[in-house]
């Protein structure tokens, strides 16, 4: 089962993970329907339950953002990690799971706009938005056209640098797709969108958050407590063997140990009061764009 987990984009059968054995008796209940952002910022926060130091009895779907955000809507998952821009648009089905997120206080080194032409110069000219993500496209927004007062054609493409940049002034990377850009184009000059977002507003930008079904949250709190166990637990195993879990990502993606050493001290994955008002900050600028039609309420789980 733990090469079934760790296939992107699969969906993998019920049981305990990852490994260990099986139950003799039957689940009382349908297993958690558990998502989980193929990206190295998840790692910190999943690396305890693939090591087998955490069990928890789920089906597991890997994919990016903009993947997991549609199962969430469509009701294939329960729990999952969901862009941030995602709860707002649909926060009256879902609660926010305590004590998590995806964040940076500042440069993020994950969320990368490439550029052809400085960023004033882009009005009006087309840019490439990757079509893995969700929040990060309203960063865009916000960076270009209020920070930097300029309106480029956006479209649409899929996350291959060359082919954005080949009939696009600018284009915009994610997660691993950016650091691996990075790495492989030195040459293309590229802003931090985290560190762009710092210097305009003075926050942290809160990226994604984990989320859970309403209905799930009102009918099994005690499954849902569970699940919010395991993630903190799996938390402390990956920061109490940093060294492994960074010679895991190295061996997944290729990316230098440095790199990947100096993005794990980049990503935050709590969720305190000053991300919250980072958050907020960012669905008061979404709306401003029309993005949003308000800004919701952050309805975290055990807070209501």
């Amino acid at each position: 089962m733990g090469d079934q987990l760790f296939a992107a984009g699969d969906a993998v059968p019920a049981g305990r993970l990852p490994g260990r054995k099986a139950a003799t008796a039957a689940p009382e209940a349908p297993p958690i329907r558990l998502g989980y952002i193929d990206y190295l910022n998840c790692l910190p926060v999943y690396f305890g339950i693939e090591q087998g130091a955490v069990e928890l009895d789920v089906t597991v779907q890997k994919g990016p953002p903009s993947a997991l955000n549609r199962a969430f809507r469509e009701g294939r998952l329960d729990v999952t990690p969901v862009s941030s821009i995602e709860y707002a648009r649909h926060a009256a089905d879902c609660v926010i799971i305590p004590g998590l997120s995806i964040s940076a206080d500042g440069r993020v080194a994950s969320i990368l706009l490439f550029h052809r032409r400085p960023l004033e110069e882009l009005d009006g000219r087309p840019v490439a938005l990757t079509a893995s993500s969700a929040t990060s496209v309203v960063l865009t927004r916000i960076i270009l056209e209020l920070r930097y007062g300029v309106r480029p054609a956006y479209r649409v493409a899929p996350p291959d640098l060359d082919a954005m940049l080949a009939e696009h002034d600018a284009a915009l990377l994610i997660g691993d797709d950016a650091l691996l850009a990075a790495q492989a184009y030195p040459e293309i000059p590229h802003v931090d969108l985290g560190a762009e977002w710092k210097a305009f507003t003075g926050h942290p930008m809160v990226y994604a958050l984990w989320v859970a079904r309403r209905e799930l949250a009102e009918a099994d709190p005690a499954a849902l407590r569970r699940v919010v166990r395991v993630f903190h637990a799996s938390q402390e195993y990956a920061w109490d063997r940093r060294p492994e879990m960074v010679a895991e990502a190295v061996a997944r993606r290729g990316l230098p140990p440095d790199v990947v050493d100096d993005y794990f001290d980049l990503i935050r994955h709590e969720f305190g009061p000053r991300y919250r008002r980072g958050l907020v900050a960012f669905y008061e600028y979404a709306r401003r764009l029309g993005e949003l039609d308000a800004v919701p309420p952050l309805r975290v789980w055990g807070e209501e």
